[in-house]
């Protein structure tokens, strides 16, 4: 054990010795690896610092080649900034002298244009008063001669235009639609007549004036109203409205219906008919006057199957209902309706009720052509009884300021007198003043009559069979015979056939002369209605030839003027 134990002592310290070695020699590599770490990392630093060298080198070149071309580019941008410049300053200039020219055209095109606006006012504003003396002139000649006032009014298209006459085929009813009469002006009529297979024929009429489809109410009345002043001076006046049926005479005359009682409508004012505006401007004429100088009654009539019936007579329970009259010829030669109603009105309203009351019984029947056609000729009359003194003629202003005094409390008594239908002996006899003033007052009537005429029909059109059918014969008669008077007064024919029909002589005295009379045609556009649309224009023209004489003025006493 103790040799084991030195041998191993020798080993160990043979291992030591080793261990001494490896030590130092590990030391001495340590200290290489540290040295060539130290030269690689130095090795490096000269590689980087060189590349960066040529980096930056390479760098400085190119931007200096950049900065060379970019100046280059920069100097021909500015080069070509300042052309361009200088080329739209060149045209920014020529289009500003451009606009300086054309700006002074323009004033000047103005000024020319000023000038004939001004001119063509000057023109229009003369043309206008030419034409106004030219239409005075002419209804100063219409009067002269007694020529018959026509006027025509185109209503517009309606839906039931395109409903009407179920008897067409539908490719006949499509070539129908379409609008053939025109107004070219306000006193010519434009119908274009074409049949399938012929060249197409325009016809044109004259009349003294023609209203458009678009023109209202208001411009109809405007026409009429001057014929209700000569109502106040003496004159008897007659407007009826002719054409075919569905063509709008009632709306002419009376306005919008309600449908329910068949009366007009007083809700829309700017819708009202020529028989709502006359009552109402004849009743602001009066009103301008001496009061009680005038007193007004009213009548409604209808012809129907030529018999006339009273539709304002009353029975012992005062209800409406219409009785028949005739007419007969009174010793003076005038037409009269015996025991005919003339109720007195004193305002519009009266009598507009008084015409409403004898609309309810008019007599109307639905046709293909018009769902509330009329099947009777109506007329309204308003009788206006003037009441002047006979010692008017020569008079002094104080004369006549008495005899106007007189005539307001006389009047304050006649008409209640002929209200009551009593006699004026007592009043008479209690009052000596108004016997004197009675002795010297005098009555002047003047008419006013507004006939709305039944439509002609075309029986294939209308559908009418049985009593509507007995109807139509009848008005297209009466029509026809009406169209035979005014021919054989405008061929001044020896006889005249009043008595063809009760319509034509009840509307004798009008038409014969005795009345300041306007015709007021009512035409429908349409294609279909063509024919019926020619008649009316046709009856408008000869009219228009009628020369009745110069109507005469009821025998007015003229006041001398005050001193």
């Amino acid at each position: 054990k103790e040799e084991k134990i030195v041998v191993l002592e020798t080993e160990n310290a043979a291992l030591h010795l080793k261990l001494a070695e490896y030590q130092g020699f590990a030391r001495r590599s340590t200290n290489e690896v540290l040295q060539l770490y130290s030269a690689h990392g130095q090795q490096q630093k000269l590689q980087r610092s060189s590349v960066v060298t040529q980096l930056r080198g390479s760098i400085k070149k190119r931007l200096k080649q950049d900065l060379k071309s970019l100046r280059s580019f920069a100097l021909e941008l500015s080069k070509d900034f300042q052309r361009q410049s200088k080329t739209y300053l060149y045209q920014v200039l020529t289009a500003v002298q451009e606009i300086q020219l054309q700006n002074e055209a323009l004033q000047m095109f103005q000024i020319k244009a000023f000038d004939l606006e001004q001119s063509l006012q000057e023109v229009t504003e003369r043309y206008e008063k030419e034409k106004q003396k030219r239409r005075a002139l002419h209804n100063s000649l219409v009067e002269l001669r007694g020529n018959i006032r026509v006027h025509c009014r185109i209503r517009p298209l309606l839906p039931f235009d395109t409903a009407a006459g179920h008897s067409i085929s539908q490719d006949r009813q499509r070539n129908f639609s379409e609008k053939v009469a025109y107004a070219v002006d306000d006193e010519t009529v434009l119908v274009k007549c074409s049949r399938p297979g012929h060249a197409s024929i325009n016809k044109t009429f004259q009349f003294e004036r023609v209203y458009r489809a678009s023109e209202s109410q208001d411009a109809v009345f405007a026409d009429v109203a001057p014929l209700l002043t000569s109502l106040l001076d003496g004159y008897n006046v007659c407007i009826m409205a002719y054409g075919q049926t569905g063509s709008g005479k009632t709306y002419t005359m009376l306005g919008p219906q309600l449908e329910e009682n068949f009366a007009f409508s007083l809700e829309d004012e700017s819708e009202l008919g020529i028989i709502p505006r006359a009552a109402q401007e004849v009743f602001r004429l009066i009103s301008e006057k001496p009061p009680g100088s005038y007193w007004v009654e009213g009548s409604v009539v209808e012809v129907y199957n030529n018999e006339i019936f009273d539709l304002l007579a009353k029975d012992s329970c005062g209800k409406v209902f219409g009785v028949k009259r005739d007419v007969v010829t009174t010793r003076e030669g005038k037409n009269d309706v015996p025991l005919l109603t003339h109720e007195p009105v004193e305002n519009a309203s009266e009598f507009l009720h008084l015409v409403n009351e004898g609309l309810q019984l008019r007599v109307r029947h639905p046709t293909l052509v018009h769902a509330h056609s009329s099947r009777s000729h109506l007329v309204v009359t308003l009788t206006i009884t003037t009441i002047i003194s006979e010692d008017n003629f020569g008079t002094s202003w104080e004369d006549e300021q008495t005899s106007q005094r007189l005539n307001k409390e006389v009047s304050c008594t006649f008409p209640q007198k002929m209200r009551d239908n009593k006699s004026t002996s007592s009043s008479r006899a209690s009052s000596p003043t108004q016997l004197e003033a009675t002795e010297k007052l005098k009555q002047v009537k003047t008419r006013l009559q507004l006939v709305d005429l039944a439509g002609s029909e075309c029986v294939g059109m209308s559908g009418v069979t049985g009593a509507a059918l007995r109807e139509t014969s009848f008005i297209n008669r009466s029509l026809s015979a009406l169209a035979d008077v005014l021919g054989a007064i405008a061929e001044q024919r020896s006889h005249v056939p009043y008595r063809n029909s009760k319509l034509t002589r009840l509307l004798q005295d009008s038409v014969g002369g005795d009345a300041k009379l306007l015709v007021l045609l009512c035409i429908s556009p349409d294609q279909k209605y063509l024919t019926e649309s020619m008649q009316s224009l046709g009856f408008g023209t000869r009219a228009r030839q009628v020369q009745r004489g110069q109507v005469k003025k009821k025998n007015f006493p003229v006041p001398s003027k005050a001193k």
